[in-house]
């Protein structure tokens, strides 16, 4: 294996992990109360499921070292280190049950 196979590897690795990160970061918004958005002082449920969303499709069409791909990769984590605490903080960070949808 030379160098090249070896970035190429790590690259897919990485860009594997940053979909598998957008996919919970969809899923968790998804599954969280409209109104602890608000609440937690940040942007709607739908704004975040969009944005979610369409930064997880960016980084499987454009990858993550593309104009597009960094802030999608951006975009991501924020939700991971910023939105989500705030949310879950809200709620008791508990997602809501079965009987409350």
């Amino acid at each position: 294996m030379d160098v090249f196979e070896g970035m190429a590897t790590l690259m897919l690795l990485i860009t594997l992990a940053v979909l598998a990160l957008g996919i919970f970061d969809f899923v968790d918004a998804a599954i969280r109360r409209p109104d602890a958005f608000v609440a937690a002082g940040k942007l709607t449920k739908p704004a975040w499921l969009a944005i979610v969303g369409v930064a997880t499709v960016v980084v499987w069409f454009f990858g993550l070292i593309s104009f597009f791909g960094i802030p999608a990769v951006v975009a991501l984590l924020v939700y991971l280190v910023d939105v989500r605490p705030a949310v879950r903080e809200v709620t008791g960070g508990r997602p809501p049950s079965a009987s409350s949808w």
